[in-house]
């Protein structure tokens, strides 16, 4: 097979259709799944709620809470909300491939159901139950499918069990993949591994199950697949980019891990190192289908810090769409500060 050469704009112009970030989605259960496709973060607290808004038209700010969703500890063991019917893909996807890490995992969720029944109950109260040392403990048995957990950001995190989905870890490992590359392809096989936070001995297999579905491309990173049903969308001419969107910390947009993604979104490393810094990472302002800057938010008042010089029509669209942000939390309208980075 002839390998596709992709330019860096063929590959953000499908990035952005992905992740329906060009134009927003009507609200509705379907929209909801397709914006939690690749799982969406809520370490940052909310920042899923953000994360939606970005795709979905009228985002409320309780939209994590809707019956599509499911919170669970997903990649990476962060806390993330996904589509309840694809909480198999988030959870089993990530069961050990060794049969002690595997064991161990079960071992937990057999136990915490024990533990608590069919409650819901503070995690330290369910750890404390189980005699559990730590009880971050827990988080090995998200692997099963069977922990939900509710963190509300401020608050104490609550768990609890529900039944097993019905699904094959290999299989689960497999689809999870593919949500990989079609949202942030081109992509590898140790490019998911970080991402998904699972060991090389799943993600490999994970991708050689998909002989047959993937297209070799090359681009200014390097050597990578794509999804084939995906290449038209790659070879289309860009869709108009909305004029701007507030992505919070941590949106599948830009959750990176290797050096060479993030170049590739971010050429500068100067501005790279002020997006994924060591600590908690801020958001990130999109303009006209482009990483411009990062913001942060405390209260009402938002900053926004650029690489760039944003014409004044850019700087209305960000302050238009800081004012739409649906928090729950504001008495008045948002407000923005600039500055520029150095």
């Amino acid at each position: 097979m002839a390998t596709l050469e992709l330019t860096r704009s063929q590959v953000l112009a499908h990035r952005r259709r992905a992740n329906h970030l060009d134009s927003r989605l009507p609200f509705g259960p379907g929209s909801l799944e397709a914006a939690a496709h690749a799982g969406l973060q809520d370490s940052v607290p909310r920042s899923a709620v953000l994360s939606v808004h970005a795709r979905v038209e009228g985002t409320p700010p309780l939209v994590w809470e809707d019956q599509a969703y499911a919170q669970v500890w997903g990649p990476r063991y962060a806390t993330y909300v996904v589509p309840e019917v694809d909480r198999g893909i988030f959870t089993l996807s990530r069961l050990p491939a060794d049969p002690k890490g595997a064991e161990r995992a079960f071992d937990i969720a057999r136990r915490l159901q024990d533990a608590i029944g069919g409650e819901r109950v503070l995690i330290r109260e369910a750890s404390q139950r189980m005699r559990l040392g730590d009880h971050n403990a827990l988080r090995y048995a998200a692997a099963t499918g069977t922990v939900l957990v509710r963190w509300e950001g401020a608050g104490p995190v609550y768990i609890w069990t529900v039944p097993a989905p019905d699904l094959d870890p290999a299989d689960a490992a497999t689809e999870l993949a593919r949500r990989y590359l079609h949202v942030l392809g081109p992509g590898t096989a140790s490019g998911f591994a970080v991402w998904a936070g699972i060991k090389p001995r799943v993600a490999g297999p994970a991708f050689e199950r998909l002989e047959g579905e993937l297209t070799p491309v090359t681009t200014e990173s390097g050597p990578a697949f794509i999804l084939s049903r995906d290449e038209d969308s790659y070879r289309k001419p860009p869709d108009p980019p909305a004029p701007a969107r507030l992505l919070p910390s941590g949106d599948v947009f830009w959750l990176l891990h290797a050096g060479s993604d993030r170049s590739y979104l971010v050429p500068d490393q100067r501005h790279r190192d002020e997006l994924w810094t060591p600590r908690v990472w801020p958001g990130a302002i999109l303009v006209d289908g482009d990483l411009v800057g990062t913001w942060r938010r405390s209260g009402h008042r938002v900053t926004a810090s650029t690489w760039c010089d944003l014409t004044p029509r850019e700087v209305l669209a960000v302050e238009e769409e800081a004012a739409t942000l649906p928090l729950p939390d504001l008495d008045r309208r948002i407000e923005v500060s600039w500055e520029r980075a150095g």
